[in-house]
């Protein structure tokens, strides 16, 4: 019997079991078939006055429609149709099992205790079979939690953002369901504080509760400082990722833009919002602006929106909300005694040295097929560079390489486009007001000129390495 059908069997019984055990909830059901399930909140009052909030109503229908959304079965009834327990209405396209115990022993004769892990509802549903070895909870515990869901996540803001004046507010944020997350922290290359930080944040929210009770509340804030790509950000996601938490990412320089309107206002907002989506991760990029916002002499309701930012990390809590707060900046030196103090935990993120770079190329290259590759020797030639970097002369060397018609790389080509890198990177930073432009015209020295220029910003390449900032 075919994968299809074994799949096409399992989602069958998981939409019979769940639409009769009412001891089931949303988070039973696997991610695949909540979001063919969910329907979002309509916007109409409901008995209590409030909005009707998104769900999943039983019974649970399947049909060939939801059935190949959630198991990716192109043909569901070409894959059961000739089991003897199945069958199908050709007018609704309704699959249903016509003896569900002759399916449930077909099932259990062929699923690995690991594949039942996998599905809470059936895991349940299986407990006592002399077949199977599975425990609920566990499957419950693998399984990432409704408030993961893209469309749970869309349902709560749709519901959260009710009004036109809240457009504002959405310019602020980017909301990121786990699964819409592409690199996890095994994509990256940490040091050893690093992933200390990550393992003691990681046993902090598994273990919250503990926390609560003997009053350790003062955690849960940790501020990410380095330059430019030496991967603040892409930890951070990888973080949310792993551990099946949204992401939620606050530009804070959109903040100081004065084409904002309730900026304060707004900055509250986004607090609410992260409590409402808790557990989650509240990522603050470019943390220093506000250090620039409380000097400057100007916009003074704008200093109000810092102040009220300020208060907002006061008052948002790990242990009391659910809520991972991760600040980050380019510029621990503008950050004043008020804006250091909010975080409990200050994580370093230091430029690569010669061993991680190496192990960031193997990270990097690990899909590429390379003649004759040395990591070590490209990690040499690339010191100052960052994991940002790195990627971009990967990039310039495939594209070489294309122009070439050739899809294997040699370590001469990876050579070449550090050479090249470090060209660009002096064009870059040329002084124009001291006539460096005179070296971008034709024949003009690359290498002339004053090359002190301000710092290196890779910052828009997304990476799953040790890159992206």
């Amino acid at each position: 019997m075919s994968d299809a059908a074994l799949d096409v069997v399992e989602f069958l019984l998981t939409t019979s079991v769940y639409s009769d055990d009412r001891s089931l909830d949303e988070n039973d059901l696997q991610p695949s078939v909540r979001q063919v399930f969910w329907t979002s909140g309509t916007g109409d009052a409901d008995e209590q006055g409030g909005a009707r909030q998104g769900g999943i109503t039983r019974p649970l229908s399947a049909t060939n429609q939801t059935i190949r959304e959630a198991t990716g079965v192109e043909a569901p009834w070409n894959a059961v149709g000739d089991l003897m327990f199945t069958d199908r209405d050709e007018f609704s396209g309704t699959v249903s099992l016509t003896q569900r115990d002759m399916a449930e022993d077909w099932f259990a004769d062929r699923a690995s205790d690991e594949r039942v892990l996998e599905n809470p509802t059936l895991a349940k549903h299986f407990e006592d079979h002399e077949d199977l070895d599975v425990d609920h909870e566990e499957a419950r515990e693998r399984n990432r939690p409704i408030q993961a869901d893209r469309v749970w996540i869309d349902g709560l803001l749709e519901e959260y953002f009710d009004e036109e004046e809240d457009d504002d507010m959405l310019d602020l944020v980017e909301i990121r369901a786990p699964e819409e997350v592409d690199i996890t922290l095994d994509d990256l290359v940490l040091t050893e504080s690093q992933e200390d930080e990550i393992d003691k944040i990681a046993k902090a929210i598994e273990h919250r509760d503990y926390l609560a009770n003997i009053g350790l509340r003062e955690i849960g804030k940790l501020l990410f400082v380095g330059p430019p790509g030496t991967g603040k950000t892409s930890t951070a996601q990888a973080l949310a990722r792993d551990m099946d938490l949204p992401f939620v990412e606050v530009k804070l320089s959109m903040i100081t833009s004065q084409y904002l309107g309730e900026t304060a206002k707004n900055v509250d907002k986004t607090f609410e919002v992260a409590k409402r989506l808790s557990p989650c991760i509240l990522f603050i990029d470019e943390f220093d602006s506000v250090a620039k916002t409380r000097r400057s002499d100007e916009h003074a309701a704008l200093k109000r929106a810092v102040n009220t930012l300020l208060k907002s990390i006061d008052n948002i809590s790990l242990i009391q909300d659910d809520v991972l707060l991760i600040g980050a900046t380019n510029h621990p030196d503008q950050l004043d005694a008020a804006a250091w103090r909010r975080f409990d935990e200050i994580v370093n993120f230091p430029k690569p040295d010669s061993r991680m770079r190496s192990d960031i190329l193997q990270v990097i290259t690990s899909t590429m097929d390379i003649e004759e590759f040395d990591p070590g020797v490209i990690a040499e030639a690339t010191e100052g560079l960052t994991g940002s970097d790195l990627r971009m002369v990967l990039r310039e060397a495939v594209l070489e390489a294309l122009t070439e018609n050739r899809r294997e790389l040699t370590q001469g080509d990876l050579l070449n486009a550090v050479e090249e890198f470090e060209e660009r990177d002096n064009l870059k930073n040329m002084d124009m007001i001291d006539g460096d432009h005179d070296a971008l015209v034709a024949g003009g020295d690359i290498g002339g000129g004053d090359s002190s220029g301000g710092e290196d910003d890779h910052d828009h390449a997304h990476t799953h390495d040790h890159s992206h900032d």
